[in-house]
């Protein structure tokens, strides 16, 4: 009822995902009857022995040959197992090695897109027209350091110290003595408050 109004959502889990879940599967399968035979081949061991205590060879012989060839079976399996194991490795590494590729892939789109914004003819435009400001800036600095003569010189050097000497000048200070002012004495009605001379100021 949900996709009834959405779109389906696609499934996260490709082929190779599957793939490996059913080699997964069937490893794991195999190893349970690996297991299997593995008790059955010690049952069997055991039941041997008992049967050549009891003095039943011919019966304990038989016994012994189905064994062997459960055990030649375990080996096959085993071998398969191995399979399985490497099978499921190969795809995983394969799969990293496609994302690898597709990284690869996009930062190669991402730099011919660089590419085509900026061309080297762009590239080699930029740089000469950079160098040619550059060495016009340095035939401005040459002309102009070059018009002044000596004399030019002095006379900026001189108009420089002059400036100089404004801003230092100070006031004179009085060689006479400050006369010495002694406040009147105000009555404390007649005083201006504290908050008034804030006020005011």
């Amino acid at each position: 009822m949900g996709n009834l109004f959405g779109r389906k959502k696609q499934s996260r889990v490709t082929e190779q995902d599957k793939a490996i879940l059913q080699l997964k599967q069937q490893r794991d399968k195999l190893k349970q009857y690996q297991k299997r035979i593995t008790q059955q081949l010690e049952r069997e061991r055991a039941l041997a022995r008992q049967l050549l205590r009891d003095g039943r060879k011919e019966r304990a012989k038989l016994l012994l040959k189905k064994k062997r060839y459960r055990e030649q079976l375990l080996d096959k399996t085993e071998t398969q197992i191995s399979s399985l194991e490497a099978m499921v490795q190969s795809i995983e590494f394969t799969q990293i090695e496609m994302k690898v590729m597709e990284g690869l892939q996009l930062g190669n789109e991402c730099l011919n897109k660089m590419h085509q914004v900026m061309s080297i003819e762009d590239v080699e435009r930029i740089l000469d027209e950079t160098q040619e400001a550059v060495e016009y800036q340095r035939q401005i600095d040459e002309l102009l350091a070059g018009s002044f003569t000596q004399e030019d010189e002095d006379a900026i050097l001189e108009e420089l110290n002059a400036i100089t000497q404004e801003q230092m000048e100070l006031p004179e200070v009085p060689s006479e003595p400050l006369p010495e002012k002694n406040p009147e004495k105000v009555p404390v009605k007649a005083r201006p408050r504290q908050a008034d001379l804030v006020a005011a100021s």
